[in-house]
């Protein structure tokens, strides 16, 4: 059985049972408690009325905005129950008390409006609670299609940046080639393996950074130096995979692109809490035009993903102060736990 014949097996289920709790306190509110087929009668003109409204009209007209439509065909409806209630049943059962007099059309349809009230407010209620369900599922999904489409968006923006670093080595045949082209598969069995999942073990992220910055600091040659700094267990933690090492690369190409020499990258990492703080700091020369760079696309993913990732869960700071690039991100490990 799938699920929307399981919810509209339910939904039946539901409303027989309301049906039933209807009619005995239709019949309890008499002082003849006695059951008969007369309050049968009297009731199932009632339940049609419901149905018709709640299976036909609300679906059709209200929830298609056709609002005149559905209260033209609603008062119809209204009045066909009252004429059956009032000169056709009454005449028949009660011929000679309740079938001689019509107390009037208001305090009829007041009598009659209760039982239907109840019906279709339930159905009413149960549509719009299946709705916003479903709304939250499509929501889920298009969140879980924009986190893949963010993180299909980092795999090319890596290879091709590593791809020409590795091209230039080769040119020039370098003996780190050999190194570069190890390190380079190392990361890459990472992403295409590891990465599928939405949440990875933290100790796997940091040997994946630390990977990644021996092979960027293959770049430096004697130009700097890049210090990482790691706090706290590791073990038991799970994070989001490939959020940390945006903002490394950044720092190099910061760094690379405005300097020549004495190039610092601090990377510090540190678990306290439940709560993981990292911070990456490079400097970079003011003259240089690295605006671009603090403004790439890869950032731009970042902040996205973690907006979707760790809704509430997470604080990111991005200065640039005297020549001094600084990232700051903590992160609520709990998020990944539910």
């Amino acid at each position: 059985m799938n699920q929307s014949t399981f919810k509209l097996t339910r939904e039946h289920g539901f409303l027989a049972l309301l049906a039933v709790i209807l009619f005995f306190a239709t019949v309890f509110d008499k002082k003849d408690l006695s059951l008969g087929l007369v309050d049968i009668y009297f009731f199932t003109n009632y339940l049609i009325a419901s149905l018709l409204i709640s299976y036909l009209f609300l679906p059709r007209l209200f929830y298609n905005k056709k609002y005149i439509l559905f209260i033209i065909a609603l008062l119809l409806t209204l009045g066909a129950v009252l004429y059956i209630e009032e000169f056709v049943l009454e005449k028949i059962f009660y011929p000679d008390s309740r079938g001689k007099t019509f107390l009037g059309i208001v305090p009829t349809i007041f009598d009659i409006i209760p039982t239907i009230a109840i019906f279709v407010g339930f159905k009413l209620g149960w549509d719009t609670q299946i709705k916003q369900s479903e709304v939250e599922q499509l929501n889920a999904r298009v969140a879980e299609s924009q986190l893949q489409f963010l993180q299909s968006q980092i795999n090319p923006h890596f290879l091709f940046n590593n791809l020409n670093n590795l091209y230039s080595y080769t040119l020039e045949n370098s003996p780190k080639t050999p190194e570069i082209i190890l390190e380079l598969s190392g990361l890459l069995r990472y992403m295409l393996y590891d990465c599928k999942e939405p949440w990875v073990l933290l100790e796997k992220e940091v040997d994946y950074l630390a990977n990644f910055i021996r092979l960027q600091e293959l770049q430096l040659e004697g130009k700097g130096v890049v210090n990482l700094n790691i706090k706290g267990s590791l073990n038991g933690h799970r994070v989001a995979p490939l959020l940390f090492v945006v903002f490394v690369e950044n720092s190099f190409k910061h760094s690379l692109s405005s300097m020549t020499e004495n190039i610092a990258i601090d990377i510090d990492l540190k678990i306290m809490d439940n709560k993981l703080y990292f911070s990456c700091v490079n400097n970079y020369s003011e003259q240089a035009n690295t605006e671009k760079l603090s403004h790439g696309i890869g950032l731009e993913n970042v902040q996205t993903r973690l907006r979707l990732l760790y809704p509430n869960a997470h604080t990111l700071t991005i200065q640039s102060v005297e020549g001094q690039y600084r990232v700051e991100l903590i992160l609520d490990l709990n998020a990944a736990k539910k």
